[in-house]
């Protein structure tokens, strides 16, 4: 008997491991089911989503379970077909997505060891969902019966057979309101409340309105905001009362804690908006006895502190700032306003291409070189011929047969590209016999250009592959075009401009037009207070004038400098963030923030100003193309004459992205793009583009000057800014227009200083004035002329620096006093 009980015990004592053990199995197996769950809700996904996409094709398919031959398109394969009919198209429509939700949801509470029984009011409520979705479905979508699928149908035609369509109707509604009471927990009470919440809160702004329109005062969240922020940087928090606005709303904290302190005249002069002496409150204090009564602790009051973010609450208040809203009912141009041209497509000649591609290969051939194959890509007005050599054959010997080819096809512009970048292959490019034209409606109404996210999008033509050609100015960021007389530069410029134009609203962006030609850009004239930017005090904002360029280069520039200036104390790298910062309500335009549009210069001949100017136009321009691309000035410089005093190596460092249409010889062609090829184009738009490695050959969309017309008419016809976009003011060191006579104490306080530095330097320039004294170029461009008036400096001599007409600090400071003496 003791040996009985004994071993009971030691059964008993091993139960406890036992039953660990069977937990442990449980829960694995538990985990197990789970994933299968997961996985299976994953699979009835990806089934029931490529049952939208290829159900109707494999439909005939579904019966053929067992067939092996039989193909289906469904992601899943047969069974992921035959679920999907199964579920979809025989059960419940598209409510059988609810399938998916719900095995996932009770895998993953299998996996995460969660109660499932939790689940029971989800299984109920979206199998409740499913039946009733199933029959809206289909009592509104006979066409597709994928809808509600073939129970949703049938139950939908058994209940209109007993309590007909509109009886239907209304036990759906029913159904749909079950739904919302228990499910969604919508009670009237909540109704109620909720309307009257939004009719309260409407009421109370009304009413703050038409008080602060009575009393005279307007509120605004952001002064006070900035004043209780200067509030808590003080040791002392104060409360300052003056004529500023103050938001009703923001001030209900203060004025319910200066109720606690018995400030209520305070708060009454508050709201007053004449201006009264600031009262001093003092910080609450708490005081801490000790056994020693002359020993006295005082614990100041932790500060109120905002516990939302101000940008965040303006963001919420307001929403994003929209640079567009001056101007928010502006329409952009209609693709419409372009010209349909009649043959637009590419007609491919069948006989042409067998006859090229024969005399290419008779050429190769009597130079001893066997093609393995050979390839030919239509394009609008060029046909690229990809060939690939036997082994053994040398590219360069290909290279080198350029003008046999040529003169075996009688064609003129034929281009080989040995080896085409990317591939293993040699192209040739031969001109079509009749070449297509690329009209600009075909690119500005292509998917490409529509749906580019890009910040400056150009649409510039098409490529040989046929593909319409779309860059972002913003990344180039310049662009230098350079061609012979007549070869499409012009048309280029305008198509830039018309791409900007249909996608870019007036606050984004702002065109500084100059135009030597007095002809070529006239007709954007119309779209000033839109889209130009000219200097003050200027009549025309398309800029005819050589000598005004200089001033609006240099204009440029300090609008560079102060647009740095900007980013730097905003804490950003470039324009896109800075203008993202701001639209987020971040930066106070108190401070000298704005949004900053992007600034386009577009010379039309870059020659000319080279041949007038020189030195003058060279430096502002390389100057900007080394620093504009971050804040946003971008350039664009066209020139009919690619020579090398006129593109300097100064300009082609800084502009990495360049267009080359026809020129007349391979040394032109080396200036623009480095490379041979653009003495081969056939005209006409035929251009090369190069972005610092690879050459693309585009044939550029065409644009005449009546769609130009009627764009700029449309857009000119609409409300516009009350003036163009005004550049900084730039005062050249010639002072033109500026009166020398000035009087000695309305001198600049630092004409002295001013005066020392350059006698000093033996150098009389402005900006030598801003370096040493730090201060702006317009205050250091007067200090130059009171220092000319005062005969101390000579008079403007160009791009030389002035004479000093005194030589030493000994003989100046005779000249002061002499000149206190006399005066």
């Amino acid at each position: 008997m003791a040996k009985t009980v004994k071993k009971e015990s030691k059964e008993k004592e091993k139960d406890p491991n036992q039953e660990l053990k069977i937990l442990k199995t449980k829960k694995q197996y538990r985990m197990l089911f789970g994933f299968v769950l997961v996985l299976l809700s994953i699979a009835f996904l990806v089934s029931f989503i490529s049952f939208f996409l290829h159900g109707r094709v494999d439909q005939s398919a579904v019966d053929a379970l067992t067939d092996r031959n039989e193909e289906v398109q469904n992601w899943l394969g047969k069974f992921g077909a035959y679920l999907a009919d199964l579920f979809i198209y025989r059960g419940f429509g598209i409510a059988s997505f609810l399938f998916v939700k719900l095995l996932f949801l009770s895998g993953a509470f299998l996996v995460l060891d969660l109660p499932v029984h939790k689940l029971k009011n989800t299984w109920f409520w979206d199998l409740f969902a499913l039946v009733i979705l199933s029959i809206l479905f289909g009592f509104f979508a006979y066409t597709l019966p994928e809808l509600g699928g073939t129970i949703g149908y049938e139950m939908n035609l058994f209940l209109q057979d007993y309590i007909g369509k509109t009886g239907t109707a209304l036990l759906l509604v029913l159904s749909i309101i079950v739904y919302l009471i228990f499910k969604i927990k919508i009670s009237p009470d909540a109704i109620k409340s909720f309307f009257e919440k939004k009719h309260k809160d409407l009421k109370e702004d009304i009413s703050s309105i038409a008080g602060a329109n009575d009393k005279g005062v307007d509120y605004n969240l952001e002064e006070f905001a900035v004043n209780e922020e200067a509030e808590e940087e003080t040791e002392e928090p104060t409360l300052v009362t003056s004529q500023f606005e103050i938001n009703k709303e923001a001030l209900k904290p203060t004025i319910e804690h200066a109720s606690e302190i018995n400030l209520e005249p305070t708060i009454k002069m508050a709201v007053t908006p004449t201006p009264v002496e600031p009262t001093v409150v003092e910080p609450i204090k708490q005081t801490i006895e000790t056994n020693d009564e002359a020993f006295v602790i005082e614990q100041a009051a932790d500060e109120d502190v905002m516990e939302e973010n101000l940008a965040a609450k303006l963001v919420a208040d307001f929403g994003l700032f929209d640079p567009t809203l001056e101007l928010s009912n502006y329409k952009f141009p209609t693709i419409d306003l372009l010209k349909e041209y009649a043959s637009v497509g590419i007609t491919i000649n069948q006989e042409e291409l067998e006859e090229n591609k024969n005399r290419i290969v008779e050429t190769l051939r009597n130079y001893k070189i066997d093609i393995a194959q050979i390839k030919a890509t239509v394009g609008p007005s060029v046909t690229l011929y990809e060939i690939v050599p036997e082994a053994g054959i040398r590219i360069s010997k290909i290279k080198s047969l350029e003008d046999d080819i040529a003169l075996s096809l009688s064609a003129l512009g034929i281009r080989i590209i040995a080896p085409i970048p990317g591939k293993g292959t040699i192209g040739i490019e031969v001109p079509n016999k009749n070449p297509t034209m690329v009209p600009m409606k075909s690119v500005i109404s292509s998917a490409k250009f529509q749906e580019a996210e890009m910040e400056l999008p150009i649409a510039l033509g098409k490529t040989i592959s046929n593909e319409t050609f779309v860059v972002d100015l913003a990344k180039m960021p310049h662009l230098l075009m350079a061609g012979a007389t007549g070869q499409g530069k012009s048309v280029g410029l305008n198509a830039v401009l018309t791409s900007l134009l249909y996608k870019k609203h007036p606050a984004e962006v702002k065109f500084v037009l100059v135009d030597p030609k007095k002809v070529e850009l006239t007709l954007f004239n119309k779209i000033e207070r839109h889209y130009l930017a000219k200097l003050p005090d200027t009549e025309d904002a398309i800029i005819t004038d050589n000598n005004k360029v200089i001033n609006t280069l240099n204009s440029l520039c300090l609008e560079m400098d102060n647009r740095y200036s900007l980013l730097k104390d905003a804490m950003v790298r470039n324009i896109k963030e800075y203008n993202e910062k701001f639209k987020a309500r971040k930066l106070n335009p108190e401070n000298g923030h704005r949004f900053l549009p992007y600034i386009v210069l577009v010379v039309d001949e870059f020659a000319d100003l080279i041949m007038t100017a020189g030195k003058e136009v060279e430096t502002p321009i390389a100057r900007l193309a080394q620093l504009a691309r971050a804040i946003g000035i971008h350039l664009i410089i066209a020139t009919q004459r690619p020579s090398v005093n006129v593109i300097t190596g100064m300009i082609k460092a800084n502009f990495p992205a360049r267009i080359a249409f026809r020129v007349t010889s391979k040394i032109d062609s080396r200036t623009i793009l480095d490379s041979g090829g653009a003495d081969q184009l056939i005209g006409r738009g035929d251009l090369l583009f190069s972005n610092g490695n690879d050459l693309v050959r585009v044939q550029c969309a065409f644009v005449d000057t009546p769609e130009v017309e009627k764009i700029v008419d449309y857009i000119g016809s609409q409300k516009a800014y009350a003036s163009a976009y005004l550049l900084p003011e730039y005062i050249g060191e010639e002072g033109s227009g500026v009166n020398l006579e000035f009087d000695i104490s309305e001198r600049d306080s630092m004409f002295r200083e001013a005066a020392e530095i350059i006698v000093t330097a033996q150098q009389g320039s402005a900006s030598l004035l801003q370096r040493k004294l730090k201060l702006g170029y317009n205050r250091a461009g007067r200090l130059i002329d009171q220092l000319e008036a005062a005969g101390i400096v000579g008079p403007f001599e160009g791009s030389k620096a002035r004479s000093v007409n005194i030589t030493d600090l000994a003989s100046l400071e005779q000249f002061f006093n002499n000149e206190q003496n006399n005066h």
